[in-house]
């Protein structure tokens, strides 16, 4: 074997043993990095957002290789256009149902939507004429009611060319009711900005006035502005003199500019409660439980506008709009936009959301533009609930599927997704001539009782604990490597598994699961773990401070870790004086300190009912475990179902896969559900989970676009096979086998595949290049799928490669030896490297190119070589 540098004066390119490679043939190797957009399996090339399209492959190499195409057949659509009025509107759907004014300062929005007989709507809020009977009531002022005085009456609202009546009460408009700090005030604060983190919420504040960052703090707010500065920001007999009004009034310089113009309600109320006597937190004050957004999801046509109105649930039992005070932000300005009054103007096609804050909660409205209208739809016969509920969305977003892939791409990535494995020639060949119509279904079957099973999976779960070496030491390791490899291979319910893990306790040495409490080595550690591991929410920023885009709090996170603060670690000597063998157990005492309030947190899990007790007397951790698996509890299921897809489809239904929160969604929704209640029905069974996503149509769609789906260029709704790069150890593995050179790695017997390596610090330089995660970080995204020049020049004349293909054991020097006919020898490189066999051109050039090399051994391990470096060997397709 040699490489060549071809001079200068020619075009640049390597001459390797009379197999010259252009740089477009060069390019090939760096396809696995992403450089250029040369083609992808199944002649699919990448664009512009990174995902494949429709192409030939015409790198040098193509020439040998041949092209790819597939055959497709597309949906008749159209453009997506406004939503037709013809028949005319049918009904008015106002809201609220009832409107209901409870104190002076009470106040709703209104919003009116225009029903016609397809379904669609309107929003008619703007057009939208009032009359309320009598009139005396209350009083309508840009879509928004406000109180006048007690009584009952009926709101008349009449909207393109229809009237509809809505019942009115109003109750204690006249009553003498103080402005309420934590209810109103602290709302104005955060709504005008004062205590975000780049104004006064800044850890430091700003100039010399802070607030606890969202008013996450009302009781330090409070001393803040009445207290601090010798009292000097407010007067409370002179009002309009204070500070605290005149800065963001403009009436006194504020860097901040104006916040608060005099005109508006919210200085109005600031101004009542400073006349009030400033009133301060009670420390028994309500606080919100809930959202509610109406509408929660519209479908819209861009130009068309959307009033968004906001209700409040308080922890006291009443429902207050909250619209004029909630803070908006759109997902993706792109598609929609929204303003701080939650007016949202639709821009262009796609879906987003529009994120809704208030008091420590968090929701969203769905805004959907469909990207066509379409005409009819391609026969797409459902194999189960993924397929129907898939089919609902592609058809609410103008969006048709691509065709099934062929029967050699879905035993590949099948084997890839399921064992990560690639299948053997043998495999393949006998798939291929099997006739049975039910042959994917066995396909699935026979994978999923494959030895490899364990260890692929075991895998996944080991980059989430985290096991690894220098955290529980060589024996402590393996002791919890071969515990989850044993519940992986006896599908042990994945319930079951978290269980032990979440009460484990004993020697870490001989208890594999007890290993847990040695990643982390703290309550907070352990919380945080279990939250992200478990449940998919990272829950690190409220240790300091409330989640700033969702609703969990100090209180939140301090009463998750109490259920671990009683874990206590010792050593022991059980295998020697320096065998550095830990002993997780159960202290009696222990408890969680909130570090603002300076009180004892009893232990809580999320969203647990916090007027029950979660504490036991032997260990709280059971408690725990028991809410965590509980079948009511959607956070775990969810969160399994989201990874369990995510893992199998390419990416999750909510991504990142571990960051499970209100504002940020599943694409799909009743799917997420669907799914995570088929793995509580099924007692948690990860077979029974992937048998289904396995068997369904969705997931043997071809990776190719078609003109159906390339609008959805991100492929966010599945409409076609997500490709994505072989893992660091899937591609390890797939060279071993294509080379038939097997890796030896320190401390481990040959024939150790890198999906069976027990944590990431067995040594290699390979596995390290391409992504292998140090374990070291609490993050899906520890595992790097970044590309970078050093993987491809790795590929293209790294020493592993090089070795491999010259092992005097390996796969080309037993064909040599079995003097086995070329054109079968180059199947069977082709059916080792891609799982297929090459076309009959591919066949032609390829043996065509071998012959022309100076010996038939150097022509198979040029052929091996570029087949290595091909996009469709380096990709799961």
């Amino acid at each position: 074997m040699r490489h060549k540098l071809v001079g200068r004066g020619q075009a640049l390119g390597w001459e390797r043993s009379g197999l010259r490679i252009s740089m477009a043939a060069i390019t090939v190797g760096l396809l696995v990095n992403g450089f250029g957009p040369l083609a992808s399996p199944a002649g699919a090339s990448v664009g512009d957002a990174g995902q494949p399209t429709r192409s030939g492959y015409t790198s040098g190499i193509a020439a040998v290789l041949g092209p790819a195409a597939l055959v497709h057949g597309t949906a008749t659509t159209t453009a997506a256009a406004p939503v037709s009025s013809t028949g005319g509107l049918q009904r008015l759907e106002v809201y609220p149902g009832e409107v209901r004014l409870d104190g002076p300062r009470a106040e709703q929005r209104l919003v009116v939507l225009g029903v016609r007989g397809d379904g669609s709507v309107q929003d008619l809020s703007r057009a939208a004429q009032w009359q309320i009977e009598p009139a005396t009531l209350a009083v309508v002022d840009g879509g928004v009611i406000r109180p006048r005085q007690d009584g009952r009456g009926t709101l008349v609202v009449s909207a393109g060319g229809l009237v509809t009546r809505v019942p009115l009460v109003v109750e204690r408009a006249q009553a003498d009711l103080p402005v309420e700090f934590v209810r109103e005030v602290e709302p104005i604060l955060t709504k005008a900005g004062c205590n975000s983190g780049a104004c006064h919420g800044a850890a430091l504040g700003r100039g010399g006035f802070r607030l606890s960052l969202l008013a996450f703090d009302p009781a330090f707010d409070y001393a803040q502005i009445v207290r601090s500065n010798e009292g000097r920001r407010i007067v409370v007999h002179d009002p309009e003199r204070s500070i605290l009004l005149a800065k963001p009034a403009l009436v006194m310089d504020h860097a901040g500019g104006e916040r608060l113009p005099r005109s508006s309600h919210e200085y109005a109320h600031l101004l009542q409660w400073l006349a009030d006597g400033a009133p301060g937190p009670t420390g028994k004050d309500p606080a919100v439980v809930q959202l509610e957004v109406f509408p929660p999801r519209r479908v819209m046509t861009p130009g068309e506008q959307q009033q968004l109105a906001v209700t409040a649930l308080w922890s006291d039992g009443r429902r207050q709009d909250v619209t004029r005070l909630t803070q908006f932000d759109s997902l993706n300005e792109g598609v929609a936009r929204v303003t701080p009054q939650g007016l949202v103007t639709a821009q262009g096609q796609g879906e987003t959301h529009i994120m809704i804050r208030f008091g420590g909660q968090a929701a969203v409205a769905q805004i959907t533009l469909p990207y066509a209208r379409l005409s009819s739809f391609p026969d797409f016969p459902a194999a189960n609930f993924i397929d129907q509920m898939l089919v609902a969305r592609w058809k609410e977003l103008g969006l048709t599927p691509s065709p099934l892939c062929s029967d050699e791409e879905f035993l590949r990535r099948l084997h890839l997704d399921a064992i990560g494995t690639l299948p053997t020639p043998d495999e393949v060949r006998a798939f291929l001539a099997d006739q049975r119509p039910d042959k994917r279904q066995r396909a699935v079957e026979a994978v999923l009782q494959r030895g490899e099973f364990a260890d692929w999976w075991a895998l996944k779960w080991a980059d989430l604990l985290r096991i690894n070496r220098s955290d529980l030491q060589e024996k402590g390791m393996w002791s919890f490597h071969n515990w989850v490899r044993a519940q992986m291979r006896d599908n042990v319910p994945l319930d079951r598994f978290v269980r032990e893990i979440i009460t484990a306790e004993g020697s870490t040495f001989m208890d594999g699961p007890a290993n847990f409490y040695r990643i982390g080595r703290s309550p907070e550690q352990w919380a945080e773990s279990t939250a992200q591991i478990f449940l998919g929410i990272r829950i690190g920023c409220a240790r300091c401070h409330h989640h700033p885009f969702e609703k969990w709090s100090q209180d939140d996170y301090y009463g998750l870790t109490a259920f671990f603060t009683r874990i206590g670690t010792k050593n022991s000597q059980e295998f020697g004086l320096f065998g550095q063998e830990t002993i997780i157990f159960v202290r009696p005492n222990g408890e969680a300190h909130h570090p603002r309030k300076g009180t004892v947190v009893p232990p809580c899990p999320l969203d647990g009912d916090r007027q029950r007790s979660w504490d036991d007397p032997l260990d709280r951790r059971s408690r725990l475990a028991e809410w965590l698996t509980a079948p009511d509890n959607r956070h775990f299921a969810r969160n399994l179902a989201n990874r369990i897809w995510g893992y199998t489809m390419g990416r999750g239904l909510v991504e990142p896969l571990d960051d499970m929160r209100a504002t940020n969604p599943p694409t799909n929704p009743p799917l997420l559900e669907a799914l995570a209640d088929e793995l509580i029905r099924s007692g948690y069974n990860l077979k029974h989970l992937l048998r289904l996503i396995f068997t369904s149509r969705a997931y043997q769609l071809s990776a190719q676009v078609t003109p159906g789906n390339q609008a959805d260029a991100t492929n966010v709704h599945f409409t076609r096979r997500v490709v994505r790069r072989l893992t660091a150890e899937q591609l390890a593995d797939a060279i071993d086998f294509l080379t038939g050179s097997p890796e030896k790695y320190p401390g481990l017997p040959l024939g150790t595949r890198a999906i069976q390596l027990p944590d990431s610090e067995v040594p290699s330089y390979f596995l390290d290049t391409f992504g292998r995660p140090a374990r070291q970080v609490l993050c899906e995204c520890e595992r790097v799928s970044t590309p970078n020049l050093a993987q491809a020049m790795h590929l293209l004349n790294g020493a592993v490669l090089q070795r491999k293909l010259a092992d005097p054991n390996g796969r080309i020097e037993k064909i040599l030896a079995a003097k086995i006919p070329l054109p079968q020898a180059i199947e069977e490189l082709y059916l080792a490297a891609w799982s297929r066999r090459p076309s009959p051109d591919e066949l032609k050039k390829a043996e065509s190119w071998v012959r022309s090399a100076p010996s038939l051994k150097e022509g198979l391990q040029d052929l091996v070589w570029v087949l290595a470096n091909s996009r469709e060997f380096l990709f799961n397709y």
